[in-house]
Parts: C-alpha cells; structure tokens; sequence
C-alpha cells in the first residue's frame, strides 16, 4: 500500500523528472524546499485522510456527493459531528495554505503581527504583483516599481521571513498563475486575499478568496468559517472549436447568472465537453466566477490536468491522483441546487460589458447594439493578460492570428498591450517567438503583473471623462477600474478576440465572417487562431524569483517607522458597549451599483494599502449619493454643508457620532479586499444596511466589528431618507436567526420601524461583541 501523503523523498523523485533543463526553476525549488520545511506533513493533501473524511461524511449523508462536496466536507475540522446543511450552516474547515497578494498581504501581516503568534501554522506564501503600473515596458515599470514601493515590498520580505512565509518578489508574476504552477492540485483546500483565487480550480482544486482577517484565522491555526455552500451544476457537452475559447463558457454563464447568481455557491463544471478544455482554460472559467458572486468554481481531475501536473514538474502528484481518481470526481447520482447546460459545439464567441461584467453578447451582435446604444466603436486600446488569461495557451493563440496580420502587411490600428502572468511564461514565449511577434504587430509587453487589470496603468491617450472604448481579456470592467476614466467603456473577452478587434481597430469587426485589408489592397479573413496548450519544450523557468523563509525567524526584526505614510501599525477596535446603536446619522444612500471599487478604489490608492488612515481618504468616493445622484458628494448633517464622504465621516467621528450606511442589491461585490470595510470601521461607521450583499464583503464586515444587515422587505431601502436618524434595537439579544429592528426618525418627526436581517452566527456574533474577529482571538489566547 502506497505512502499518500507525499514524503520529501518521492517529492525529490518528482522534482527530478525536470533534470534535462539545465537549472531547477525557483518554482520547483519552492516546491522542494517548503516540503522540507516543518511543513512538510500538510504542504500537499493527505489524500488517505480525504478519503477517510469524505468516507465518514458520506455515510452520515446518505447520498452520493458532488465533487466540490468531497474537497469541502475532506477539510472539516470534525467530520464526525459538524453539521452540515446547504445554504445554511457554517461550516469549520481546515484549509491546507494561504496564498496573499502583495496589496492585500499588507493589512493581513499587520493583524496577523498584532496577533501575538511567532510563526504561521500553515504554509503561506506572499506574491508581489498588485503595485507594479503600466506606464513604459516590463523592465522599465519593474525597476520602477521596486523603487516606488521599496518600503513595502521590504516589509513584506522581513515579515514574511520572520513569521514563516514564503515570499515571490516583485516579477514573479501574478499570484493565481504562480499559485496554478506551483501549489494547487486536485483535493487542496487553498485560500487567498484575492477574488480570483478560484483560479485554482482549473486543477480541480477548492480555492477561495477570503479577507485578511480570515487568512489570519488559517494562518493562526483556527478552524476556518464558511457557510455550507450550495452547488450549481454546468454540465458540458459537446467540444471548443475554431473562435470559441474556454473564455467563452464563462462569458455565457455570466450572462445566464448575472453578477450575483452565483452567491453563496461552488459552481461544479462537468460533464463530457470539459475533456475539450485545456488546464489552463480551466482555470479561465474558475477565475471569472468571481464575477457571477460565487464561492468557488471547480472541475473535475483528468488527464488535462495530470498533463500540466507533469509539464510543471509535479508529475509525483498527478500519479498519486491518478490512484485517488475517483475521489477527485463527483459521485454518480450526485444532485446540484441548479443545473446549466451548456453545448460547446453551439457556443459562439462572446464580448461582455460595458460597465458590468454579466452584460454578455454575441460578439457577431455586439457592434449592432453598440450603434444602438451610442457606444463608441472605435477600439483605442486591446488589452490581453491578466490571471484570468495569460497562459502560454492564450498567448500562443493570439500570436497566431498577430502572425497572420504581419504576413499580410498588418499591424494593429488600436494600441496593444500583453501582460504575461508569471516570469515562467514570460521566459517561456519570449524563448518560443511569441512575444517578438506580438511585438511586430505593435504590441508593448508590460511586467508580469496585474497592471491595468486591476487600474495600474498609467493611461495618457485619452483625456478623462473622453468617451472611448478598450477590450480587453481581465476579468472586470466596472466604470473606471481600468484606467480611472467613468466614461471609458470597457469590454472582457478572450485574448483571441481582442487581438482580432485590435488588428482591426472597431468594436463591430466579427473575425467569423468579416474581412481585413492588406496595404496592397487585398482583402483576407482571419484564420481561426491555434496554439499550443502547453510548450512543445519544457517550461523555460526565467529568473529566481522566490525567497524561501528561514526555519527561525524569531530574531529577526520587522520595522515600521510611525513617520511612514504606507505603513501603520494597527491599533485594537472598540468592542461593543453593551447597548443598543441609537441616533445613527446616514452616512449615504447609495444608489446603484456599489462595488468594492466603489467603497475602496485601487489604482493610485493602493500605495496606501498598509496604512489604514491614509487610505480611509478614498472610502466610499465612488459610490453614487441617492439625495443628489453626485459621487462623494454628501451633506454633512452637523454642519449643513456638503463635502467629500471620508472628510464627513472623519467630522462625525471626531465629534462623537456613530453613522450607518443605506445601499442596494448585491453591495460589495467585486475584489476581496477588507479595506472596504476596514475604512468604515475605522472612520466611525456601526453598520451597514443594504438589500444584499456580495459573500466575501459581507464576512470583512463582519470580521472587522460591523453590522452587515439586509431589509426583511427590500423595498423598505425607498423609506430611508438622507437626513434620517436610525438605531439598531435587539443587540443586547442578539442570536443567530433572530432579526435585528431599526427605529427610523425622520426629520419631520414621524418614525417607523424596519426589520432587518443578519447572517450571523454565534462565533461571529462574539466577534461584534469585543470589535473585532482579531480583537476576539486575542482574548481567547489568555
């Protein structure tokens, strides 16, 4: 009988399958070196203690279980008596890592510092590509980078020496594309401060984006909480062919589900069309389900996988799936909470936005609805890259068709940008001819990093508030998320398609069926792209990258001087003062749409992401003010005048007023990042009250002393007025289940009473108690 948690000599076995490249990559080092570490017993998954626990859940079940099932119910903390209800109970986890990017591992070391703990329990890993701007090229911006943000990238490399995380420096690449080479496989429970953590789940693994304060919790060794999820079933028939991409299926799906179809769920792919999708094209579909709100997405082990396993120099891993298969696939008979099917052979290429990530059309019928609705069709800028898609797959295929634009002549009439995700696929196109090609038709090839995806782009073709028109392949387009600029109408679709519209330069060219014309006049159609899913030869590993921590940190410093305006040590929150909130101003009604780009924008703000107060000046000014349909522009209810939403907020609390705020369906969707509601907190806010709310903002809030509530009758969001005052009744026996009541006085006098609802659960409920999930955990260490 075979040994299945992987031991460091079969993991060595492994990493020697990569001899014939003449240097082991940092990856693999990584690899080696973190399982010779104390971590080595729960570096990769006990696939015999998966095993067990889903044997012991299923027999209690009674049922046959979905695959996500399986990964979930495999990392209870107490598979034996945990109680488990879809959509409704929590549910204790052992997740297996952390993953943090650099802009949100910030605030998640300083709480995990003011924690107490001398090491994580947990292997962790930091990965620096969120503060990286496109603005020149790759090594210029790179260099510039680590100078700008010297003081932070420093901080992370000595706090993660000290407290044993590992840390991937400034040109690694991007943290899911690391993660998709490096740590995930099939079974691994894997959490990361980032939305498109589910990334990982095009290996079949359960990834999911959490908050700082909830990596803390893993990090610390406290059982993890997680509503039991609910599954939505997209069962695949049928094969990708010809323009269709894997960027596709999530296109549709967003379409059918919209932003928050999918909260509160793992959508589970299967099916007999998946074994037409690459690995990598996988993890596209995964990525983008952060888009449709849902937990995680994940597919089914197969020999895609086990092919990447293998090419990325894991092939130890892939041969003990391979005898663990049929745990790493759902039951037979197992039932899902919804089903969308879905058929490859029919799919046609699609183009979603702008504005809003679920507005998915046709690419064949977008240019029609962008004349009907005054869209600009001219294309000034493709874009293609990002986590969501930048592998060697994605660039090869765009390669292809920028290959046959060169021969014929052409060059891109838009502006072309390429984002390689990691440093191995960098190397590796540019060792392959890829990024010369890419080059010649007029492309600038950027840092392996987020960039313009995440609003690092130092964009200067257009002026703002211009009307213009980019696409690209991120995974985002809320309004100004890009480049800052409300009225720049952004488009997501595949790499493919945006390299076809930025050779052609218009919205309304379809590669199916349009033509392009050469310089000499003859008029051509775009071949249907091709690519190799993954390099002919190995993976070439580019530079070292990856700085492994020491095995005793506990002498090393971690400095952060008071006098720093990107770092600051957090002090504890407030608890709770044992009484009802009463008289709370309305900070805002917000009208709208209202994501966590909205609450806490990125861009030029995330220089301040380690440093609470600076970047508490940015909370809420994209939000749209119902009283006046103005953004951060709000009237000040001490002073009667009108002034920004920080500067309010920051008046109110100076003065001793607790404030809430009012907003609509589905508030806080987007990124992972707590900021949005560590802002509020810090600037005086008590509670937050909306129709509903997206899963990972709804948990910050909560993790950080506030109150996420929802309007029992969601039409009562119409009566609260901007110069109400409103308190919270029912705290003094607050329970799980039980509804909280707000006492709403208007201004002319009248009052009436709302009642609210909550999510919370015991634990959660300490949590508000002492103000804090960190503040609670401190508590319970004495």
């Amino acid at each position: 009988m075979a040994t299945y948690c992987l031991t460091v000599a079969r993991l060595q076995l492994a990493l020697g399958h990569g001899a014939r490249r003449l240097h082991v990559s940092a990856a693999y080092r990584a690899k080696a070196e973190v399982a010779m570490s104390r971590f080595e017993p729960t570096s990769f998954v006990n696939y015999k203690k998966l095993q067990s626990n889903v044997d012991v859940v299923r027999k209690r079940l009674n049922r046959p279980l979905t695959l996500s099932e399986k990964i979930v119910y495999g990392h209870l903390d107490d598979p034996h008596n945990q109680e488990i209800d879809r959509g409704r109970t929590y549910l204790r986890l052992r997740p297996d890592r952390v993953a943090m990017q650099d802009a949100t591992a910030q605030m998640a070391m300083l709480q995990f510092i003011s924690s107490g703990l001398p090491r994580v329990a947990v292997p962790s890993t930091i990965h620096c590509d969120h503060l990286i701007e496109a603005q020149i090229g790759g090594d210029q911006d790179l260099a510039r980078a680590k100078e700008m943000n010297h003081e932070v990238y420093n901080f992370l490399s000595s706090a993660g020496a000290k407290y044993g995380v590992g840390f991937w420096k400034p040109g690694s690449g991007i943290i899911h594309q690391i993660i998709l080479e490096n740590y995930a496989y099939p079974g691994v429970m894997l959490i990361g401060t980032d939305s498109h953590t589910p990334n990982g789940g095009g290996l079949g693994a359960i990834c999911i984006g959490v908050g700082g304060a909830d990596a803390v919790d893993v990090m610390a060794g406290i059982p993890w909480e997680l509503k039991c999820p609910k599954v939505i079933g997209v069962r695949l028939t049928g094969s990708l062919s010809g323009w269709t991409s894997p960027k596709d299926v999530i296109l549709k799906v967003a379409g059918i589900l919209t932003v928050k179809g999918g909260t509160g769920a793992i959508v589970e792919y299967h099916g007999p069309g998946v074994d037409s999708i690459s690995c990598t094209g996988m993890a596209t579909i995964c990525n983008m389900g952060a888009e449709i709100g849902a937990t995680t997405s994940v597919f089914p082990y197969n020999h895609r996988m086990r092919t990447y396993l293998e090419k990325t120099g894991r092939g130890e891993i892939a041969a003990v799936a391979d005898e663990y298969k049929d745990l790493l696939v759902p039951d037979e008979g197992c039932e899902y909470d919804q089903i969308i099917e879905l058929n490859l052979d029919e799919l046609r290429p699609h183009i979603n936005g702008p504005f809003t990530p679920d507005l998915a059309h046709p690419v064949s019928e977008v240019g029609a609805v962008a004349k009907k609705n005054g869209w600009p069709l001219e294309v000034k800028v493709g874009l293609i890259g990002s986590c969501t898609n930048s592998s060697y797959e994605d660039m090869g295929r765009a390669a292809s068709l920028a290959k046959q634009a060169l021969d014929k002549g052409l060059k891109c009439k838009a502006q072309f940008t390429v984002t390689p995700g990691s440093e191995q696929i960098r190397a590796t196109i540019e060792r392959d001819g890829y990024s010369r090609i890419l080059r010649d038709v007029g492309g600038v090839v950027l840092a392996n990093a987020c960039g313009p995806c995440i609003g690092q782009w130092d964009r200067r073709d257009v002026k703002k508030g211009e009307k213009n028109t980019i696409v690209t392949s991120f995974n985002r387009n809320f309004t100004a998320r890009n480049d800052a600029n409300p009225a720049t109408h952004a488009f997501v679709t595949s790499p493919e398609i945006v390299t076809a519209l930025a050779i052609a330069g218009t919205l309304d060219f379809n590669p199916e069926t349009d033509y392009l014309t050469a310089p000499n006049g003859e008029k051509f159609k775009l071949v249907p792209p091709t690519g190799d899913e993954l390099p002919a030869r190995d993976f070439d590993p580019g530079q070292d990258t990856y700085q492994h921590p020491p095995s005793d940190g506990t002498s090393l410093m971690v400095d952060v001087s008071p006098r720093s305006t990107r770092l600051q040590l957090l002090e504890p929150f407030d608890n709770w003062s044992g009484n009802d909130l009463e008289d709370m101003v309305v900070l805002i009604k917000v009208k709208g749409k209202c994501t966590t780009d909205h609450i806490s924008a990125a861009g030029p703000w995330l220089k301040f992401r380690g440093h609470l107060d600076n970047i508490s000046n940015n909370m809420l000014i994209g939000a749209v003010n119902s009283e006046n349909d103005a953004v951060n522009k709000i009237k000040n209810h001490l002073t009667g005048e009108y002034g920004g939403v920080p500067d309010v907020a920051r008046h109110y609390k100076a003065n001793g007023v607790s404030w809430v705020v009012v907003g609509d369906d589905n508030y806080g969707e987007g990124s992972s990042r707590e900021h949005a509601a560590l802002e509020p907190r810090h600037l005086g806010g008590r509670a937050i009250i909306v129709k509903s709310f997206a899963r990972i903002h709804e948990t910050n809030l909560k993790k950080q002393g506030l109150l996420p509530l929802t309007f029992s009758n969601p039409s009562d969001y119409d009566k609260i007025r901007p110069d109400d005052k409103i308190s919270i009744k029912g705290l003094k026996s607050f329970a799980p289940g039980r509804p909280l009541a707000a006492v709403v006085k208007h201004s002319d006098g009248s009052q009436e009473t709302l009642e609210l609802n909550h999510s919370f659960n015991e634990t959660q409920i300490e949590w508000f108690q002492s103000g804090s999930a960190l503040n609670r955990m401190k508590e319970l260490q004495h």
